[in-house]
């Protein structure tokens, strides 16, 4: 009887998540297996839950559109334990815990060869495109892919894969900036708070979380913002640009919806920065001679490349990056833990756990 693996799969979009039996990946040319310990569960994996993006104006897109097919293993924030190699791997042994970097491309494309696999047009991430870490095992490409967390606690390192590398490629895409210039975060959930935390580790001392929820904006000041904006204010550009001092250089937002884009490019400073992060959904209507007149850059962000992954690990080695609030769930309960993101009854991190881990 060939082996089989467990996962907990999005059979039906929107219907709980079902434990079903997959057969058990096998690593051919350079490809590894691992056993998954760790997984985060993700916002934006209630997308391919859901089944479709909001595109305003525009309609919806529905996952298949993209080309993602159900039965699927969510789950891109993995830490796993090597347990075999394909025939052509090496880099790594059977034992070896690795952070898994999930944003899979072709392999051979220039952006592939030049370490910007996220970029890939032909992309065939974990727990998008292939199954992913609601799941007891994985397959890594290569080894060029596993990362060592070192000292890191794996469930906080299982969430620098995505939320960890997505906030940190969007404040690059924003500096170099006087430590003492207001950067603006909009979202303080799992995103906003590793945001904070990046921020902070990388010396920066003005930061302005904004975000519907008391409990998430106390969460920010706790994690180190210096600044927080309520963003149910109707006029919510102006909010931010008080807490500001002025108009802001840069913001990061990482809900990324009508309403946060609107009030965000209202309030950018001329020269300044929108990284638009977050797929919340809808659409961004602007007066188009303001963007020359304003000097203004909107710039999407999507997740980081592999140099990013291990740059974040490195960073945080010895505690310089602060921990962010991460609550363990066994992975035999990701249907609930899915349920409670979808809820918004999650502050910080949920990270799914394998039994004996």
């Amino acid at each position: 009887m060939s082996a089989t693996m467990k996962a907990w799969a999005v059979v039906e979009n929107g219907a709980p998540l079902k434990e079903i039996d997959l057969p058990m990946p096998e690593p051919t040319g350079r490809e590894i297996l691992l056993e998954v310990t760790h997984c985060g569960v993700c916002h934006s994996d209630l997308h391919l839950w859901d089944g479709y993006y909001d595109l305003g104006s525009a309609g919806r897109y529905e996952i298949v559109q993209r080309g993602i097919t159900l039965p699927l293993a969510l789950g891109h924030e993995i830490v796993g334990r090597v347990v075999k190699l394909g025939p052509e791997a090496s880099g790594v042994k059977v034992g070896d815990v690795r952070i898994v970097y999930p944003w899979v491309g072709c392999g051979e494309c220039a952006r592939c060869k030049a370490g910007e696999d996220n970029l890939c047009a032909k992309q065939r991430s974990l727990g998008i495109y292939q199954h992913g870490g609601y799941a007891t095992h994985v397959i890594a490409a290569h080894a060029g892919h596993l990362v060592d967390p070192g000292d890191l606690d794996p469930a906080l390192a299982a969430t620098y894969a995505c939320s960890g590398i997505t906030v940190y490629a969007a404040i690059r895409k924003v500096m170099p900036l006087p430590a003492d210039t207001p950067v603006v975060l909009i979202g303080a959930g799992g995103l906003g708070l590793s945001a904070i935390a990046v921020l902070r580790a990388l010396g920066h001392e003005a930061i302005v979380s904004v975000d519907t929820s008391a409990r998430k904006r106390e969460a920010a000041l706790a994690a180190g913002a210096t600044a927080v904006v309520d963003g149910n204010d109707p006029a919510l550009h102006k909010a931010i640009i008080a807490a500001c001092g002025g108009q802001p250089e840069a913001i990061i937002d990482l809900v990324n919806g009508s309403g946060t884009a609107k009030a965000a490019h209202a309030a950018l400073a001329k020269g300044g920065k929108l990284i638009m992060v977050g797929l919340f959904g809808g659409e961004l209507n602007i007066p188009l001679p303001f963007m020359p007149m304003r000097a203004l850059t909107l710039q999407g962000s999507f997740v980081g490349t592999p140099g990013d992954l291990r740059e974040l690990v490195d960073l945080a080695q010895g505690g310089a990056l602060p921990k962010l609030q991460i609550e363990t769930v066994p992975q035999r309960e990701a249907d609930a833990a899915i349920h409670r993101l979808k809820a918004g009854d999650v502050t910080g991190r949920l990270v799914l756990v394998a039994d004996g881990a």
